[in-house]
């Protein structure tokens, strides 16, 4: 990152934390939380756009970059990594509530976050990009299926197909193959093909090999279980979706149903692939800032 970030380690549950902070000070603090195979300078074009009006936080969750890598499938949990990010917000804002911005696999443990009951007393709003709640998209597929349309069962077939690269996931030697095979031509090259970056946009980190072998567990530990059974998951604080139209890995179909369990809901899509925060860094931040101006107004 060109901005200068203060570093700090949070340590939860024995997992250091690394948590890097930067912006203004005196203004609210928005928590951004990234997603597999990332780190936090996944927010590199993003927190320059932020951090005049923000006081600005990112974390490498436990599993990737400067954190504890937990060998342990089971310690990448859902309510684990939901955890970590209390503790992270519980360190760097103790007596105010924080905004929240998430992307992938951020996204998906910051929904996990969000169910909580305690919330509504932590977090001032939320904005999720590409990562859903993984028990509102099990109970999503199964109404479809329970009540099957012709439209439901093409957009229920649509996701399926989206994420048959998960099932490799779940197969130690099959998923280290496929990532080799994913990353052959370096990282830069990978996103462009993926999602249309742009590759001079796009860093590689010395960690991410590892980061990418090691996240697989996220999916290990939590698909199954959470699409299986899904639960009955309410979410009480405002809540802004930004659809990327043009992702291949999470389909917008989804969010149909989740003014069902969110209070406050608004959705903005915008014409971009899964790495946004990276092609459409701009879109994000304004999006972000008019979103929580807009609470702040009400």
């Amino acid at each position: 990152m060109n901005t200068a970030m203060d570093r700090r380690i949070v340590v939860n549950e024995g997992m250091h934390l690394a948590v890097f902070e930067t912006g203004n000070p005196d203004g609210e603090t928005i928590v951004l939380v990234h997603g597999w195979p990332d780190t936090h300078e996944l927010w590199s074009h993003i927190v320059p756009l932020l951090e005049d009006d923000y006081r600005v936080v990112s974390y490498d969750v436990r599993g990737a970059g400067e954190s504890t890598i937990p060998q342990e499938q089971s310690a990448y949990r859902l309510r684990n990594l939901a955890s970590d990010f209390y503790a992270v917000i519980d360190a760097v804002s103790p007596d105010r509530k924080v905004h929240v911005l998430a992307h992938d696999w951020g996204a998906v443990q910051a929904w996990e976050a969000a169910a909580e009951p305690h919330a509504i007393d932590r977090i001032a709003s939320y904005t999720s990009i590409s990562g859903p709640n993984l028990d509102h998209l099990g109970k999503w597929s199964r109404s479809r299926l329970a009540k099957p349309t012709a439209e439901g069962i093409r957009h229920v077939l649509a996701q399926v197909r989206a994420s048959w690269y998960t099932v490799t996931f779940h197969i130690p030697g099959l998923s280290t193959l496929r990532i080799k095979r994913q990353f052959a031509k370096g990282w830069p090259a990978f996103l462009q093909e993926f999602s249309g970056v742009d590759p001079a946009l796009v860093k590689q980190n010395s960690t991410l090999w590892s980061d990418a072998t090691n996240g697989t567990n996220l999916y290990r530990a939590n698909i199954i279980p959470r699409l299986t059974k899904p639960r009955e998951r309410y979410v009480d604080i405002p809540v802004q979706l930004i659809v990327n139209t043009e992702d291949v890995a999470v389909r917008p179909y989804h969010y149909a149903d989740t003014g069902k369990w969110v209070k406050n809901l608004t959705r903005n899509d915008i014409p971009a692939g899964h790495w946004s925060p990276i092609s459409h860094a701009r879109d994000i931040a304004e999006l972000t800032r008019t979103y929580i101006a807009g609470l702040a107004a009400e």
